[in-house]
């Protein structure tokens, strides 16, 4: 199949790990962090790491938007799934995420809230007009790939005059993200680990083009490589990063070509622009709370804004004091290192966020077997 067999191939493969294994300087250690959870699935999935040289580190970042919704606002959804009269609906990863003392939207919906899972922001909207005495309300998540979708349905909610339709809105950026890892004071308490270079995302990158990230790679001399989902996408990329890291070059380059431009997608742009706003700080999981890292819905479309149609509580709740997924999604540790992985915490009864999405570190990791190996040793 055109553009999935020619970039799974085997004997690539193997010249390509002979190539990185030549451009890496055995006298160094990389370290590069691909940010987004395809990726992470992708080296999981297809062995990547172990295709790499000892000295050349992969390390997973927090690129799912599932893993990094903090508990607050998970628990802040399920108070409005629990709102007489309230349909919440949501994508379908999000239903198991536990909130507060492990509650979830799906255990919500088993003590008779009503929440429905779509696979679109349309769905949700259809499921309003279907119910004009029922306010409906979209859960709405994702980095810059899945923001176009929603402001479309805003729209159309205020083209249709529906007034039993409202967004809670939780969308992030990349970018802030990125930059929080390595420049947050708050981050750096909590801890971080010494990078060389990024593995930028793909699907947002389509949205956003690579412009974006050009800032990011001058100010802090860090490159960043656009990347496919493929296998050889993914080593490509590392061959690419290991040789701007020798040259001493911190640039932004593009292996995934034939998908993402400079510019990215234009129209989709325009529209989010039209419909959301900066939030002046947002709370990640792991993170804690980044500046200018997420969306909030304009004034103009207060009518159909969840947070301004109900009075929603900020919840301010911890983590599950022995999961480990802030210091998973910081990439201050691996999956194999947290002490419930793999026994208490597993894809059927996730503990942490991580589990619970197949783009999360822990739930890649566990289902392609990655625990039973060793941890990398820093040297």
């Amino acid at each position: 199949m055109k553009y999935i067999d020619e970039f799974r191939d085997g004997a690539l493969a193997r010249k390509l790990a002979a190539d990185i294994a030549r451009e890496a300087d055995p006298r160094r250690r990389y370290a590069f962090m691909e940010f987004c959870g395809g990726h992470t699935h992708a080296i999981s999935r297809y062995g990547v790491e172990d295709l790499l040289p000892p000295n050349v580190r992969m390390v997973h970042g927090p690129g799912c938007p599932v893993c990094v919704l903090p508990v607050g606002r998970i628990q802040a959804a399920i108070w409005l799934a629990q709102q007489p009269g309230v349909i919440l609906c949501s994508y379908g990863d999000m239903l198991r995420v536990p909130g507060d003392n492990g509650l979830s939207l799906l255990k919500a919906k088993a003590n008779g809230a009503d929440v429905r899972m779509v696979y679109s922001s349309m769905d949700a909207l259809k499921i309003a007009r279907d119910n004009p005495g029922r306010e409906v309300v979209f859960f709405a998540i994702g980095f810059e790939t899945t923001t176009p979708p929603t402001a479309v349905v805003l729209q159309q909610a205020r083209a249709l005059g529906l007034g039993n339709f409202s967004v809670f809105c939780n969308h992030v950026l990349t970018p802030a993200a990125i930059q929080a890892i390595l420049e947050s004071p708050e981050v750096s308490t909590l801890g971080t680990v010494p990078l060389d270079g990024f593995i930028g995302p793909a699907h947002v990158s389509t949205v956003i083009g690579s412009r974006p990230y050009e800032p990011f790679a001058a100010n802090n001399h860090k490159p960043v490589v656009i990347s496919g989902f493929e296998p050889l996408d993914v080593m490509q990329s590392i061959l690419m990063l290991a040789r701007q890291v020798n040259e001493g070059r911190a640039e932004v380059e593009n292996e995934f070509t034939r998908a993402v431009s400079r510019d990215g997608n234009r129209k989709a742009q325009a529209l989010v622009e039209e419909v959301f706003e900066l939030r002046e700080s947002f709370e990640w999981r792991g993170l804690g709370r980044v500046p200018q890292s997420a969306l909030r819905i304009r004034e103009e479309f207060a009518p159909w804004d969840a947070e301004c149609r109900f009075p929603v509580p900020e919840f301010s709740i911890a983590d599950h004091k022995a999961c480990e997924c802030g210091a998973i999604l910081r990439g201050v540790k691996h999956p194999r290192e947290c002490k419930l992985f793999g026994n208490v915490c597993t894809p059927e009864n996730p503990v942490g966020s991580c589990m619970v999405s197949s783009e999360g570190a822990c739930a890649a990791y566990y289902t392609y077997g990655r625990f039973r190996q060793p941890g990398f040793v820093a040297g």
